[in-house]
């Protein structure tokens, strides 16, 4: 059996590059995604993304660019909220997210869903505390 860190980074890996062919068709990548929902949750200029997005990027850098790319493309607005346009597009990308998500656990009951994620939980405390 293969131990829990390999697990991990393979699951890591798989997520990812699935994703990335999830949202391919609206020309976004993970981040971008992440960015747009971010907004979409109330942020509105680009130092409220990056300390909403701080867990999730660690060592990335500023979202802003991101931020940009979403602008240039007409999906937010000079106030920093979604357009019309920004609004469809993170309905089209909200569903394929959806859809992406449904298969990463297909075939994983609720039961064994939540163990997985409590054990996850724990193994981080575990590490966390040390």
């Amino acid at each position: 059996m293969k131990p829990l860190g390999w697990w991990l980074r393979h699951l890591h890996e798989l997520l990812e590059s699935s994703m990335g062919q999830a949202l391919d068709a609206e020309s976004l990548t993970r981040r971008h995604w992440q960015v747009l929902n971010t907004i979409t949750l109330g942020a509105r200029t680009p130092e409220e993304v990056d300390a909403a997005m701080a867990p999730f990027v660690t060592g990335e850098g500023s979202m802003a660019p991101k931020v940009a790319d979403l602008r240039a493309r007409g999906w937010v607005g000079d106030d920093g909220a979604l357009t019309t346009e920004g609004r469809a597009g993170h309905a089209r990308v909200e569903a394929r997210v959806q859809e992406f998500r449904a298969k990463a656990v297909e075939g994983i009951g609720d039961d064994d869903y939540r163990t997985t994620i409590r054990t996850l939980e724990r193994c981080a405390a575990n590490l966390e505390a040390a």
